[in-house]
């Protein structure tokens, strides 16, 4: 009986680090490089990672514009705006909406930061994110903090979207005192 136990367990933690299509998650190591990328902002402007070398990047994944968690999280991001400033550090949205999605969320919330359009999937794939949820393909919603020179410093693979942008902001000032 124990033997049956550990071994549905340890399926059930196996299952867990699985994408949708059985394949193993590459979710990039913290210390580890980022992953590039260069999309589409909701302007239509590309976006990369390269742009940002000079500065912390806050690169937030999350499954869809205008649903309630994503909407928070999107708002504490924009009225915590001026501390992300203050500490260097540009806030990158990315969800698998297109530009246009992108445009009308970041307008009915005035949301002063870009929103990358993922379509393809291709920044989520690369960033162990991309997961199906209620038969759709979408974003979890995780975060990476990245360092002025492209690597990872910390990874958030449990976000409140209420508490989430103070958390951040938290541990960028940790990170920056102690770079």
């Amino acid at each position: 009986m124990n033997r049956a136990l550990t071994l549905i367990a340890a399926t059930g933690i196996l299952a867990f680090f699985l994408t949708p299509d059985g394949t193993a998650s590459d979710t990039p190591t913290v210390g580890g490089q980022a992953p590039e990328f260069e999309l589409a902002d909701q302007t239509g402007q590309l976006h990369s990672l390269e742009d940002y070398r000079e500065q912390w990047v806050v690169l937030y994944f999350y499954p869809k514009d205008e649903t309630p968690g994503c909407t928070t999280e999107a708002c504490e991001f924009r009225d915590n705006i001026f501390a992300f400033r203050d500490l260097n550090a540009q806030i990158l949205g990315v969800s698998l909406d297109d530009v246009e999605s992108h445009r009308e969320f970041a307008e009915n919330h005035s949301l002063p930061f870009p929103l990358l359009a993922d379509v393809d999937g291709v920044a989520a794939e690369a960033y162990g994110v991309k997961t199906r949820m209620f038969g759709m393909t979408v974003a979890k919603r995780q975060t990476f903090i990245i360092a002025p020179g492209g690597d990872i410093a910390k990874h958030y693979e449990k976000v409140d979207p209420d508490e989430h942008s103070a958390q951040v902001i938290a541990d960028l000032k940790l990170l920056s005192e102690a770079s």
